[in-house]
């Protein structure tokens, strides 16, 4: 029996071997394990992960100033001419910065462009073309829930550590510290921390789909959701910033409220939804396009409304019910874009052609 179990074994084998020998070729490659993904994409891509250091000055009782190492960031080298795209936050207040590369290095940066709405910004250091190692960007438009990624950063100061997950969700909109908000941000359980801010979010071939910049945490700790801007939207603020050392954002040059039912049943207005035109400013876009601002203040509750002007309710076929909707439109499109408002004006529906113009401008367009 055992003789029998041994030939039969021995059989097998030399049934699989010749199998191997005869429908392999020499060049054939097996799939990469997960395991040996995560271990490649780290060996390819850490080198293009950089930890960064601020210096903040602080001053005494007696107004003298006092060097304070700051904050601790990640950033991402997006090419050879030194160029490091990392977040808004981790370099704001910084009197100097110090980047360090994955050999060891040191070096002085200096900013080169800063975008607070999208909490991006872009640093420069004048290293050698030879010590940079850029990570490409991705596409973002295409990403599906469920698909791993994998994030690269410096949490805690612990420089290039790498953790795995999944995306969780996309198109989340968060709340920034401005009181603005950041759209269409994806969500991940991979592990961030402080310090992982400006680090990348990359896909099992290595390229970029985002930048990690936001964790929601009541303990400030990890708890499994992470927030990366898309790729798509961080390449075009990039471009940007190393451009013209700031982006251009789009603005209609209005002054706007809400519409409510209750707003709308005190006013007799001919809608219980859309906005309001308050104020237009002179020489905007608006102005120029003939929209109409209010023409008299009204007490509404507490709240005193200019009263009168025109009711925006819709923008290229798409319905405009409150400032929300009306601000995801705008975002959505550039200085000189044309677009077409529809709206009412006493009691009779309109559509106007308007050229948005350049926020900062002028004048501080709302």
């Amino acid at each position: 029996m055992q003789i029998s179990l041994f030939n039969n074994l021995y059989l097998k084998s030399a049934f699989t071997l010749l199998f191997l020998l005869l429908f392999l070729s020499p060049g054939t490659v097996f799939p990469e394990t997960d395991e040996q993904n995560n271990i490649r994409i780290y060996k390819e891509r850490s080198p293009g992960v950089v930890n960064i250091l601020t210096l903040v000055v602080t001053y005494d009782f007696f107004l003298n100033p006092i060097p304070l190492e700051g904050v601790s960031g990640s950033g991402v080298i997006i090419d050879r001419k030194g160029h490091i795209l990392t977040n808004s936050h981790v370099i704001e207040k910084a009197e100097r910065l110090t980047v360090t590369l994955m050999d060891g290095s040191t070096w002085d940066a200096r900013v080169i462009g800063v975008d607070p709405k999208t909490d991006l910004a872009v640093i420069k250091v004048d290293a050698q073309p030879n010590l940079l190692n850029p990570i490409p960007f991705s596409r973002s438009k295409n990403l599906l829930v469920g698909t791993k990624v994998l994030a690269i950063g410096n949490p805690f100061g612990l420089t290039h550590t790498m953790t795995t997950g999944i995306i969780s969700s996309i198109g989340r909109n968060i709340k920034t510290e401005d009181g603005g908000e950041m759209e269409n941000i994806i969500q991940t359980d991979a592990s961030i921390n402080p310090g992982n801010s400006g680090g990348p979010l990359l896909n099992t071939k290595g390229d970029m789909i985002g930048i990690n910049t936001a964790i929601f945490s009541p303990s400030g700790g990890s708890v499994g959701i992470g927030f990366a801007i898309p790729a798509d939207r961080a390449r075009e603020v990039a471009e940007e910033l190393i451009e013209k050392g700031y982006v251009s954002y789009p603005v209609l040059g209005v002054e706007l409220v809400d519409i409510t039912p209750a707003m709308s049943d005190a006013l007799s207005l001919p809608v219980s939804y859309g906005m309001l035109i308050a104020t237009v400013y002179q020489k905007g876009p608006a102005d120029a396009a003939g929209l109409k601002g209010g023409t008299r203040t009204v007490r509404f509750g507490n709240t005193l409304i200019r009263a009168g002007g025109d009711i925006i309710i819709g923008a290229d076929d798409e319905e405009i019910r409150d400032f929300s909707d009306y601000k995801k439109f705008i975002n959505r499109h550039k200085p000189g874009d044309l677009i077409h408002i529809a709206l009412y004006r006493d009691g009779k529906k309109l559509k106007l052609k308007v050229v948005l113009g350049e926020e900062g401008k002028e004048f501080n367009y709302l």
